[in-house]
């Protein structure tokens, strides 16, 4: 369609010369312009359109030769731009004509221009960025060689260098803060007052005056740990002096009303509450020295108040024994006291745990003996209040925690002597020989008290006949009014009985047994074997023996049944204990 246009242009462009050569042909007719005239008039007509047109032509060609030069340069400078910026060369289309390509190569170079300027600014201000940033942190910047252009990957590395930055920045800044914080609290707690140059730039309210290396962080950390180890100090300073106060406020006897006043009174930092602590035990020394005697009586009786509470033996006081009785009250012996009750008390802190452990073990061993007596005390069954029932929950619960105490005090006297050195005494014995001395004597104790009971027992107890034979006369009839006993006799009285009929028997002293008709005597061997397995049966045995065999239904009706035969039948007696 646009070269029949421009065919049809040119053809009326001929057309139009034509009609006008033609009306010029008219105009000589008419005029009468003869043919010499008219030939130079068309010679000149010529010359002036093809004037015109070599024109045109020579503008065109400048115009082609000016576009080919252009496409030769802006393919130089892509090029160039494209390996400054590290992009991939630029390629032109297929089929495209030399205007098309200039316009495509100018365009490309346009926008490849104006990104190299952005970068340059870009890269500018982040360079500057980048510099403070190194400059606050005293860090090395991110390195772009000078002159030359930065690719889009360096550019993309050094915002994540200056992110990194910042991100570095907030965190030193909060740890800087924090610590700056800490640092003034601590100092105004202690009153101390900034010396050196750190001390004077931590609590600077500038705070663009310290620099955020890491050096600087840790040498605040440094200083705060230092302040913090002089913080305990002064503490325990403060608190030895504040325990000495009130030890001689106890001592002396001091009003209530001025020890109240006294501590209202104390400053809010360290050093001054040490001052007036210091000052207010130097004019209580001084009026403890006006009552010597006084006061060196009442630490001997808190020393042995602490000695007894530590379970110090007599032997381990015997050191200290000359002091503790000499009369003559000097500041030497108050001050060897006071060395003594402070090493007590020292003890008593490191072993507290352990003598709480024996504690409780004596308590629950006082409660375990208390147990045992009631145990062998025949009496303690008629008592149907509910007290024995509770009385048994109790002595379980004792005979349970006795041996974890027991075991508990092993390991921590253990640990103790690996850790002291020295082993741990109580009341002058070793804490465990003198647990395991208190069971052995428990033992004896036991074993004699059930001797001495037995052998009671047995001198105590008449001899019966036998509650089956029946009671006769001296003519061997039955005496009147007399019935068969029925009494049960416990195993001892049996064995009793058995061996005086025995021996009644054998010597034949007793009339009355005489003109008894009775079976003939058994054989020695086989009267002893009856003896003794009747000595041996339980009362519980004896009862059940006669009792024939019942069936039970379920498990229930065999628990009721025992139930009821347990409240019912069975015969209760406190030499059961003694048989097993």
């Amino acid at each position: 369609m646009p070269s029949r246009k421009s065919e049809a242009l040119a053809f009326s462009l001929v057309t139009g010369i034509n009609l006008a050569m033609a009306r010029l042909v008219d105009i000589w007719d008419t005029i009468g312009i003869l043919e010499d005239q008219r030939v130079e008039r068309m010679q000149a007509v010529k010359k002036h359109i093809e004037g015109l047109l070599n024109d045109m032509i020579s503008e065109e060609e400048l115009l082609k030769q000016r576009i080919g030069n252009n496409i030769v340069t802006f393919q130089k400078q892509l090029k160039l731009l494209s390996l400054e910026m590290a992009l991939q060369p630029f390629e032109l289309e297929d089929d495209l004509t030399v205007l098309q390509m200039e316009k495509n190569l100018r365009l490309r170079l346009e926008s490849l221009e104006v990104e190299r300027n952005e970068r340059l600014k870009e890269l500018q201000s982040l360079q500057q960025e980048d510099e403070d940033l190194c400059e606050e942190l005293c860090t090395t910047p991110y390195y772009i060689p000078t002159g030359s252009f930065p690719s889009r990957m360096q550019l993309q590395e050094l915002r994540q260098h200056i992110d990194s930055l910042s991100e570095e920045k907030r965190s030193r800044v909060a740890v800087f803060s924090g610590l700056r914080e800490d640092i003034g609290c601590v100092m105004a707690e202690i009153g101390h007052e900034p010396e050196t140059s750190l001390e004077k730039e931590a609590v600077c309210n500038d705070t663009d005056i310290f620099l955020l290396t890491h050096e600087n962080i840790k040498a605040l950390r440094l200083l705060l740990c230092q302040l913090e180890m002089k913080k305990k100090s002064l503490i325990t300073i403060r608190d030895e002096l504040k325990g000495k106060a009130v030890s001689l406020w106890g001592r002396l006897e001091c009003p209530e009303q001025e020890q109240r006043e006294f501590r209202e009174n104390l400053r809010s930092t360290l050093s001054d509450e040490i001052a007036q602590w210091q000052s207010e035990v130097d004019h209580l020394d001084v009026l403890q020295k006006a009552k010597l005697e006084e006061v060196v009586n009442k630490v001997r009786k808190e020393l042995v108040e602490l000695w007894d509470k530590c379970m110090i033996g007599p032997k381990q006081r015997e050191s200290f024994n000359t002091h503790l009785c000499s009369g003559n009250f000097t500041e030497e012996l108050l001050s060897r006291h006071d060395e003594e009750l402070l090493q007590v008390k020292a003890f008593y802190e490191k072993a507290c745990p352990l003598l709480e452990i024996i504690g409780k073990w004596e308590k629950n061993w006082v409660l375990f003996q208390d147990f045992e007596k009631k145990a062998s005390d025949p009496n303690r069954f008629s008592n149907r209040g509910g007290s024995l029932l509770k009385e048994a929950k109790e002595r379980v619960k004792v005979q349970k925690l006795l041996p974890k105490l027991e075991e508990e005090l092993r390991t921590g006297v253990e640990a103790w002597e690996k850790e002291q050195g020295s082993i741990f005494l109580v009341w002058g014995k070793r804490a465990t020989d003198r647990i395991s001395m208190q069971w052995e004597g428990h033992h004896l104790q036991r074993g004699k008290d059930k001797s001495e009971r037995m052998t009671k027992k047995g001198e105590t107890t008449p001899l019966k006949t036998s509650s089956k034979r029946t009671q006769t006369g001296v003519n061997g009839g039955m005496t009147p009014g007399m019935t068969p006993s029925k009494t049960r006799k416990t195993p001892n009285q049996t064995l009793l009985r058995t061996n005086s009929i025995t021996s009644s028997s054998s010597q034949s002293t007793s009339s009355t047994f005489l003109s008894v008709p009775v079976k003939p005597a058994l054989p020695a061997q086989k009267q002893r074997n009856k003896t003794m397995e009747t000595s041996q049966r339980a009362p519980f045995q004896e009862f059940n023996s006669e009792k024939k065999h019942v069936r039970i239904g379920t498990y229930s009706e065999f628990t009721n049944e025992l139930s009821r035969k347990t409240n019912r039948e069975a015969i209760l007696n406190s030499t059961v204990k003694d048989i097993h």
